[in-house]
């Protein structure tokens, strides 16, 4: 797959997924499903105020025929119920409404009714980048702040998740740093040299990692070759494995105002995908995001 056209014909092939929205009388998140509907990817649950889900379906557009709206005006409430839902077996996949991310997550770690593995939950940021040659997934730019080599392998385990729904069998990671050599000075590169032996242990399998490189290197086989810097990953990678919240938060955003791209993000660990957007994200971004938890499901 190179383009979000191929997500959303791989997320319909699939076969209706149910997606309980915690919240969901937000304008733009309505917006996203209704679009998701048409698209034939889903099959809504509407937790939240219902009276204001049908005032702002009517002002959108978005026929609630058949459509199951669970009335409940207390956000926190509404966040346990959707969530319940997937952990029930009665919907595949939890939306983030008009609440607050610490909310929809606090019911996702319910130990009672909520989706924990045990696993480390981590943000994965799929983009379709003009000036790049296939689907660039970046990780981890929304949740885990300072990772520790040991939840980068973690992270990077959550990742695979969704290059084996988009179809790369053997995905090819880059360990981002801000250097190409290893020194004692810069954690992120130790990290790097500690996830290459990682896999050389065998403690990570199904992809080739590298590093650490620079991000040109990464993703820029002229650059790579400049420095002097080889190897299968090199101005090739699938997954750009970041070394901080920062980092890829700002990779993030730069992406998406900068350069002319598609984007779609989940969060990834728990039982089940979950579609965490900001309200700065497009009908559109909100739309890719339900279709790539939708194949992630």
């Amino acid at each position: 797959m190179k383009k979000f056209e191929d997500i959303l014909v791989s997320a319909k092939n699939k076969g209706l997924k149910k997606i309980a929205v915690a919240f969901a009388q937000d304008e733009d998140v309505l917006k996203a499903i209704k679009a998701a509907v048409n698209a034939g990817i889903c099959v809504p649950i509407l937790v939240g105020d219902k009276e204001k889900i049908e005032e702002i379906s009517k002002e959108v557009d978005f026929v609630l025929e058949d459509i199951e709206i669970i009335d409940e005006k207390d956000g926190n409430l509404a966040a346990r119920k959707a969530v319940e839902l997937v952990s029930s077996g009665k919907a595949d996949v939890v939306m983030k409404g008009l609440i607050d991310t610490s909310i929809i997550l606090k019911a996702v770690l319910d130990k009672e009714i909520g989706l924990r593995t045990g696993n480390t939950l981590s943000h994965a940021a799929v983009f379709a980048i003009e000036k790049y040659h296939k689907l660039l997934l970046i990780t981890d730019a929304a949740m885990n702040i300072a990772p520790d080599a040991e939840e980068k392998r973690q992270i990077l385990e959550n990742s695979l998740r969704v290059t084996r729904s988009l179809g790369i069998e053997n995905p090819k990671v880059a360990v981002v740093c801000a250097k190409e050599k290893v020194s004692s000075k810069m954690q992120a590169t130790v990290d790097a040299q500690e996830l290459i032996q990682m896999q050389k242990d065998g403690k990570i399998t199904g992809c080739i990692v590298e590093g650490p490189f620079g991000l040109d290197n990464a993703i820029s086989k002229e650059a790579a070759e400049l420095k002097g810097v080889h190897g299968a990953v090199a101005g090739d990678a699938d997954i750009l494995l970041m070394p901080n919240i920062e980092a890829g938060n700002v990779l993030y955003k730069a992406l998406t105002y900068f350069s002319d791209s598609e984007n779609a993000g989940i969060i990834l660990g728990a039982k089940a995908p979950i579609v965490l957007t900001s309200r700065a994200d497009s009908d559109v971004a909100k739309l890719n995001s339900i279709a790539l938890a939708v194949l992630c499901s």
